[in-house]
This record gives structure tokens, C-alpha cells and sequence, in this order.
């Protein structure tokens, strides 16, 4: 008997396997009780066809690995789910045991989402915080590639098998991250399955961070789950007039955390957040000139500073973030910006 082949058995989903789980061993040999005489019939296809031997040794050659709900190393965190999956498959190592920050939201984010998101996962990652996304367009990528630049682990869950990467641009990002999925090896993307896999993002951090997200993203359904899992849930304000930022802004006004810097999610998670910043160098070139603009003006629009400077509303939004990441600015109701220091 064997619990990977129940695992793999056509029509066993997370509640089905949990129903035989809950008998312990016991369970494996009251199938056709527990959940039906066809369900037992699949089941020991799957076993006399060596269905369970073919995956693992489809997986070796892929250097992945299937983990079981009912194996030791099975990702704890979604032990917390109403409906773990019973078998995940992961490429490339993850061991968990330290603090771990979904960072996700659009998947057409705008420059200044993108450039915040990748800085604030450089920022995480350098304090040692796992980084945990889906490998989408947009933030996800930008979240995946700066956990990267700042030396940390960082974990992409597939809305597809772990061996078929989605978006397929980022297979080159893919094979620097670990991967994970529940879906077999060969499963394609579908409508359903990232909504799905969202529950994984949810359950495998300990605060989830939503950058920039319309009303309808799939962010929110991960901010949702993540509510009711008992996780932090953070947002970054948007401009109140943005559509793009509706969704995120929304969570604010409901009690979600504000995010303005890298410390905001350090102090979530109760690793350091309050810590006084180190002193900083002066930011130089157009940060620089930005800098001292709103020095001069005590505080300020992006609109009010790019005319200052002859830059373009997307290049400002850009500096502010890198400076509000650095320490420089801070962000305050409204949308306005003052300097800090």
C-alpha cells in the first residue's frame, strides 16, 4: 500500500486523501470504505501499474522531489490549510525554518510597483527573510529578482507543473529559484489553478505584502487566505485616483498594514523593524537633485517635483521609491513626500 499512490489516484483531491489520512495506515487498506468502490478501483491501478515508482523516477531525472503530507519534511506552514495538498513537488532546496514574506500584486504593474518590489525583497532577503511569490509578470518577477540580488532564498509556487515554467520568459529566472507545485509533472497553466496555488503563497509566509493591485487581482484572493490564516497582511498605498493601485488602497482602508519601507514589514514580523536606521550617504545624481528639491519645499506632490526637475511623473515615482527604500523620504497622507534628514 502505498500513500503516494493515493496521492496520485485520478479524483483523490486535498479532502478525499484527507478522509483516508485521518485512519492512519489503517486507512490504506479501507479505501473502497472510506471513499468508494470506484475511487479504490483507480487507486489500485495506480498501485499494480507502479504509478508511484514511474513519478518518483520521472522527478529524479528532473532533480525534483514529491513531499508528501505524510512525510517528515513536508512544508509544515501548509499543515495550517483546511485542505493541504497531499503531495507538492519541489525544484531546488527549501527548507523553511526561517521568517518567509509573500510579496505579490500586479501582474501589469506600474514602474515605481516594480522598482519598490524588487527593493524591498533585496531589502528583506539581506535580512534574512525568505521571499515567497509566484513567478508571475510584474511584481512577482521584480520580488523574485531582488531576493536574488540581496542574497537570499526566494520560492516560486507554479500555477503549473514545476517542470513546465509560466510565463515562459522567465525561464531563465526559474532555474535560479526554487520552485514548487502541486500539480503533477506536465500540468499545463489553467483559470483555476493559480487561485489555487494562491492558498500555497498564503499559507507558506508569514506576512504577505500586496505592492499594487486593481480591485479584481488575484493578490487580493492571496491577502484573503491570508487573513484567514492568521498572517500579517501588508499593503503599499497607491495614489487615490490610481486604478491600478484600487485594490490595494482598499486593504488599507479595511486594516491592512502600511508598507512605506523595508523596516515597516521587519517590525511585522517582529525581527528588528524598530531598529534605529544606520547612518546613509547623501543620495547623488537625479536621487540626489530630487532630495534636495523637497528639502527646500518642506513637502511635496510627484506631480509639484517633476515639474521642479523636468522629469517625467514615472521616473519621479521611481526615485521616491528608491529614496523612501534608502531612508531619504518618507510618504505621507495624500500623496505627498517630505525628505527625511
Amino acid at each position: 500500500m502505498s500513500w503516494l499512490a493515493l496521492a496520485l489516484t485520478p479524483g483523490v483531491g486535498p479532502a478525499r486523501f484527507l478522509k483516508v489520512f485521518a485512519e492512519g495506515e489503517d486507512g490504506l487498506e479501507r479505501v473502497g470504505e472510506l471513499l468508494g468502490v470506484e475511487l479504490e478501483r483507480a487507486y489500485r491501478r495506480v498501485l499494480d501499474a507502479g504509478g508511484a515508482e514511474r513519478v518518483k523516477e520521472r522527478a529524479a531525472v528532473l532533480g525534483v522531489r514529491p513531499v508528501g503530507l505524510w512525510e517528515a519534511d513536508y512544508p509544515p506552514t501548509l499543515r495550517h490549510l483546511a485542505d493541504p495538498p497531499p503531495l507538492v513537488y519541489l525544484k531546488g532546496g527549501w527548507s523553511g525554518g526561517r521568517p518567509a514574506v509573500a510579496v505579490v500584486g500586479s501582474r501589469k504593474a506600474q514602474p515605481w510597483a516594480l522598482d519598490f518590489s524588487e527593493r524591498l525583497a533585496r531589502s528583506l532577503a539581506g535580512s534574512g527573510v525568505a521571499v515567497v511569490s509566484g513567478l508571475a509578470r510584474g511584481v512577482d518577477t521584480a520580488a523574485h529578482r531582488g531576493a536574488l540580488a540581496g542574497g537570499g532564498p526566494t520560492l516560486a509556487v507554479l500555477g503549473s507543473g514545476v517542470d513546465v515554467v509560466y510565463p515562459p520568459e522567465n525561464a531563465e529566472l526559474a532555474g535560479r529559484v526554487t520552485l514548487m507545485s502541486e500539480l503533477p509533472l506536465g500540468s499545463g497553466p489553467s483559470a483555476g489553478s493559480f487561485p489555487r496555488r494562491n492558498r500555497l503563497i498564503a499559507a507558506l509566509a508569514d506576512a504577505v505584502v500586496i505592492v499594487q493591485a486593481p480591485e479584481k487581482s488575484g493578490a487580493l484572493i492571496t491577502a484573503a487566505l491570508a487573513a484567514e490564516l492568521g498572517r500579517e497582511v501588508l499593503a503599499v498605498p497607491g495614489r487615490p485616483s490610481d486604478w491600478a493601485s484600487r485594490g490595494s488602497n482598499r486593504l488599507l482602508a479595511d486594516g491592512a498594514a502600511v508598507v512605506q519601507a523595508p523596516e515597516d514589514v521587519l517590525e511585522a514580523l517582529g525581527i528588528g523593524g524598530a531598529a534605529p536606521r544606520p547612518d546613509r550617504p547623501e543620495p547623488e545624481g537625479a536621487a540626489g537633485a530630487l532630495w534636495e528639491a523637497l528639502r527646500r519645499r518642506g513637502e511635496a506632490l510627484p506631480d509639484d517635483l517633476a515639474l521642479d526637475l523636468n522629469l517625467g511623473a514615472a521616473e519621479v515615482l521611481g526615485l521616491l521609491t528608491q529614496l523612501e527604500l534608502s531612508g531619504h523620504v518618507r510618504a505621507l497622507p495624500g500623496g505627498r513626500y517630505e525628505a527625511v534628514g
